[in-house]
């Protein structure tokens, strides 16, 4: 199965992420998913204090 992990948030200032896993041979819609989180949220550009 296609599964893919991104970034969606901090707890208690460590990174969290987010895993999709997809139906069979459908990586297109899953890769569609991801960019439509990616577009609505900013987590992507979060990074933790040091």
């Amino acid at each position: 199965l296609p599964a893919l992990s991104m970034p969606c948030g901090f707890e208690n200032g460590l990174p969290i992420g987010l895993q999709l896993i997809g139906k069979m041979l459908d990586e297109s819609t899953l890769l569609r998913v991801a960019g439509a989180y990616e577009s609505a949220t900013e987590w992507h550009l979060a990074r933790p204090s040091l």
